[in-house]
């Protein structure tokens, strides 16, 4: 988290020294936001596939140790849970 706000400082940075060059073109400026939106989208896309990813690992050890438990009381040849 603190990787993207340091990210975030430094592209805000990089565009006020941008806006500051009195020689600069729009074209070019439109173009430095586009790159700067593309890639603030793409940080936050990375990061939101990688918390998917690690959410999936978290069920998956879950589901195990719900199994290891059932196996431990007794109930196996169930592959689910009882349903209520």
């Amino acid at each position: 988290m603190t990787d993207l706000r340091n990210n975030e400082m430094d592209s805000d940075l990089d565009q006020q020294n941008y806006s500051l060059n009195s020689n600069a073109d729009p074209k070019n400026m439109q173009e430095l936001t586009i790159y700067n939106v593309q890639d603030k989208f793409q940080t936050m896309s990375d990061q939101i596939i990688t918390r998917i990813d690690d959410m999936g690992t978290r069920i998956d050890d879950l589901e195990k140790s719900i199994a290891d438990l059932m196996n431990q009381a007794g109930i196996e040849g169930q592959g689910q849970l009882p349903e209520k």
